[in-house]
This record gives structure tokens, C-alpha cells and sequence, in this order.
């Protein structure tokens, strides 16, 4: 059975379709829900290596917060917008789903299957 861990906001529809087809496949459901529980910057640069994305593209950048932060920055660095997205977690990108030490994010869900 594999073990997984979905990073998880039960409020958006992509992550409850995300979570739900995991449910269908034979894993073990780890959920974290990032907004009741934040992520720590070791967590965030786990996931941005295993997605091998810059943190920007782990982020929400239609978020109003995004705007009112000022992120659209293009001087700001890696460590700037990291700690934006643990300063805001709302920031962050989601679903996110961890397996066979890979990551996907869960848009459309049926990415995650990929590393099932």
C-alpha cells in the first residue's frame, strides 16, 4: 500500500477532487492541512526540490494577497517569497501530494497519479 500525504485545503474543490481520487487507489492518506497547521520553511524547500519548481510557481499568484504583498517583485528572491508563502499560507499552491518521494500538484488531480 503506498503511503501518501496530501497537502490539503477542504474549502477548494480541486483539492477535495484531488483527495477523493486518492481515496479510490490503495493508499495510505496522510492529510495536512496547510492553513490549520503551516509549513515551515524545510517543508517548503522539501517541496519546491521534489517539484523542482522555483517558489513562485508554488504560489498563488491571483491571490489578493499576492497583489497587496507586493510578490510580482521580480527582485525578490527565493528566500523573500518563501517566507511570504509562511507568512501567508493561503499563498500556497494546492493540492500537493507526496509519494515514493516525489511530489505533484493535484492540477488537474488526475496529476498525482503519476507518482502513485
Amino acid at each position: 500500500m503506498t503511503q501518501v500525504t496530501i497537502i490539503h485545503n477542504p474549502r477548494c474543490s480541486k483539492s477535495r477532487q484531488t483527495l477523493a481520487l486518492l481515496q479510490e487507489q490503495d493508499c495510505q492518506i496522510q492529510v495536512v492541512e496547510y492553513l490549520k497547521s503551516p509549513l515551515v520553511r524545510s517543508e517548503i524547500e522539501g517541496l519546491l526540490a521534489k517539484l523542482n519548481i522555483s517558489a513562485r510557481e508554488l504560489m498563488r499568484t491571483k491571490e489578493v494577497e499576492y497583489k497587496e504583498q507586493g510578490l510580482a517583485d521580480i527582485n525578490l528572491t527565493e528566500a523573500q517569497l518563501i517566507q511570504a508563502i509562511i507568512q501567508t499560507p493561503k499563498l500556497l499552491e494546492r493540492p500537493i501530494v507526496l509519494a515514493n518521494d516525489k511530489a505533484a500538484i493535484g492540477r488537474p488531480p488526475e496529476n498525482v497519479l503519476s507518482i502513485l
